[in-house]
């Protein structure tokens, strides 16, 4: 298995998405296309790629606004992200995409898989949801402002809370350390912009026109995106596969990856 260096694409003059590329070496028409969560970058993936890498090609990307790409203004929109990642995917040659995502990147995943029918071979949706409910502009209009008015350090102790179990947390410190690092190494207003877009995502009224092979993975304790957003998806999603990992968080991919990994194996094994 290789492992490339980050690679840039140029979405336009003024937007570059930056990505990381996991394979054996050779070329193929499918991969594997990993969209990490909100405040988080490639390395979100760090336990999952090189394991997928074995059995497809991988692509674990920055999303726009995170990490190494580009910090553009806003407005952004979920909509947005997907279209940089299939025309990431479109300029790579792949013919074939199974896209799997976590909390925002299930939303980014699950908008790329809607909109683009013909390329999409499947689809895993990690601890997150098509629709934050009613209140969710509202919400996340709050998170967005507390992060502007008093740094991405107020947010820290809410945030690691949620994204792993108190169990987790003691056994693997050095995780939690890197994933608080990357958090507070984000751009406060792409943050805003992103907690903004996430807000106004509605992905419901596509999710009955896929046909496609998905699986669904939630953890029986994540508060940020619950059981019951996971058991929506499952239900509007015709012929979806629904995992609840035990005692498990937010952010499964680094708290349980081995489940991750063969959720996405059986996706895989489904298209060839």
């Amino acid at each position: 298995m290789t492992e490339s260096l980050l690679s840039n694409f140029q979405v336009n003059k003024d937007t570059f998405i930056k990505y990381q590329r996991f394979d054996q070496g050779t070329s193929a028409e499918l991969c594997v296309l990993l969209v990490h969560s909100l405040a988080m970058d490639h390395r979100f993936w760090n336990r999952v790629a090189p394991i997928i890498a074995e059995h497809a090609c991988v692509i674990a990307v920055d999303v726009r606004g995170h990490g190494q790409s580009s910090k553009t203004n806003g407005p952004y929109s979920i909509d947005l992200f997907a279209s940089d990642l299939k025309q990431l995917t479109d300029s790579l040659g792949f013919k074939k995409v199974i896209v799997a995502g976590a909390s925002m990147g299930g939303c980014i995943a699950l908008q790329y898989a809607i909109k683009n029918p013909d390329v999409t071979s499947g689809l895993c949706l990690i601890d997150t949801t098509a629709w934050y409910g009613p209140s969710a502009p509202k919400d996340w209009a709050e998170r967005a402002d507390k992060a502007i008015h008093h740094g991405l350090e107020s947010l820290v102790e809410f945030q690691k809370t949620r994204w792993f179990s108190e169990k987790f947390r003691q056994e693997h410190k050095e995780i939690v350390d890197q994933c608080i690092e990357i958090f507070l190494e984000n751009d406060i207003s792409a943050y805003a912009q992103t907690c903004r877009a996430m807000g106004m995502f509605d992905g419901r009224s596509g999710m009955s026109d896929l046909k496609i092979p998905t699986e669904i993975v939630v953890g029986e304790e994540d508060y940020a995106a619950p059981v019951a957003m996971a058991e929506v998806l499952h239900k509007g999603i015709n012929g979806s596969s629904l995992t609840i990992i035990p005692a498990a968080r937010h952010l499964t991919p680094l708290e349980n990856p081995q489940v991750i990994c063969v959720a996405i194996e059986q996706l895989i094994n489904s298209v060839r």
